[in-house]
């Protein structure tokens, strides 16, 4: 098939990316389906994957845009790889992306969503047949997935009452934990379901915690709890497919620290920045903003003294060193757009365990 033209990631390259995957970690099942009826009509189910991958690995496939194709189609899957192995067919369409619709997207934005979700993301992939056949139909794609597949991610603050939450598990069990929120209590407003099941607390996993280990280690946490729970509903879904709820699938809306996207055209001055390299609280370097000049597109544009550069013009510069980076920032000639965080957020999704998921 002729290949469609598009801007990708490096000028004007067809944008076509390799994902990683990890072959020696992943899930059992190869084929996780809906158990949705769709009336006989030559439409099949939706499958979902769970594909998790180290810093060296590959997820062993390509993501194309294609001219007389519709939606994003898997191609190039590499043979006697995972993505294979797991069950990944030539032609599926990629419909979301972590729990997020995509069929409508752009293709670069879906491209950004896989590489920004680390080094785990969850695919519900449909086959071109049924693809194709639902299209002609006219049939909504979305109205075949799930409402909310994602586990939520909260931060619990203390006051006088306490967490605002209490915990129930059967007897002589560990990390079977279920929670019950007091109505507009700290947990409520921190966004915790009612009779949510609790996953994590504080970055660790409480599958090994008995009771009084869940106990002890809530009181240890001080005035301030960062729970990964998940829905009734959501639990049940992801146990019926045999795939593992992890941080990195959650739902972080709920959270109190946000990153920034900033978008500062270049005046008669310049931006009115600096842009040092400096050591990061969690270890390794970064790059930091410093030097704000009142009055100018930087400070005019949200900027904060401290602000540590997570991508430019969309792209992660994670790996990249000072000089790579001030590249990336003058690619464009009078303007730029950041994604930043700043120092408060940035040693939160630290201290938690979840520095990779701030994008």
């Amino acid at each position: 098939a002729a290949m469609k033209q598009t801007k990708g990631l490096e000028g004007d390259k067809m944008s076509i990316i390799k994902f990683e995957f990890n072959p020696k970690v992943g899930i059992d099942n190869p084929a996780l389906t809906l158990t949705e009826d769709t009336d006989g009509e030559g439409v099949g189910e939706p499958r979902f994957y769970l594909l998790t991958k180290d810093n060296t690995e590959t997820f062993g496939f390509c993501l194309h845009e294609e001219l007389g194709c519709q939606g994003h189609v898997i191609r190039q899957i590499e043979l006697g790889g995972v993505a294979q192995r797991r069950g990944l067919q030539d032609g599926d369409r990629l419909l979301q992306v972590n729990g997020h619709f995509v069929d409508h997207m752009d293709h670069l934005r879906v491209v950004q969503k896989i590489k920004a979700s680390g080094n785990q993301v969850l695919l519900a992939v449909l086959d071109g047949d049924s693809y194709e056949a639902a299209k002609s139909l006219g049939r909504d794609l979305s109205q075949m997935l799930p409402d909310d597949i994602r586990p939520r991610l909260c931060h619990v603050t203390r006051d006088k009452s306490g967490f605002g939450f209490s915990v129930s598990c059967p007897e002589g069990t560990k990390g079977t934990f279920q929670l019950s929120v007091l109505q507009d209590g700290p947990a409520d407003r921190a966004g915790v379901p009612p009779g949510s099941w609790l996953l994590e607390l504080n970055g660790d996993s409480v599958k090994s915690y008995s009771h009084t280990q869940l106990t002890k280690k809530l009181k240890q946490s001080g005035n301030k709890v960062t729970l990964l729970v998940a829905s009734s509903a959501v639990e049940e879904f992801y146990r019926l497919r045999g795939l593992r709820v992890t941080a990195a699938l959650a739902d972080t809306s709920w959270l109190p620290f946000r990153v920034r996207e900033l978008h500062l055209v270049k005046g008669p001055a310049g931006y009115g920045f600096l842009l040092k390299e400096d050591d990061c609280s969690s270890g390794g370097v970064g790059q930091f903003l410093w030097d704000v000049d009142v009055g100018l597109p930087a400070e005019q544009a949200g900027m904060k003294e401290g602000d540590r550069v997570l991508a430019v013009n969309g792209e992660s510069i994670e790996g990249l060193d000072h000089e790579q980076t001030v590249h990336r920032i003058r690619a464009r000639e009078d303007q730029v757009t950041l994604l930043v965080i700043d120092p408060a957020g940035d040693e939160f999704y630290h201290s938690v365990g979840f520095g990779g998921m701030v994008l």
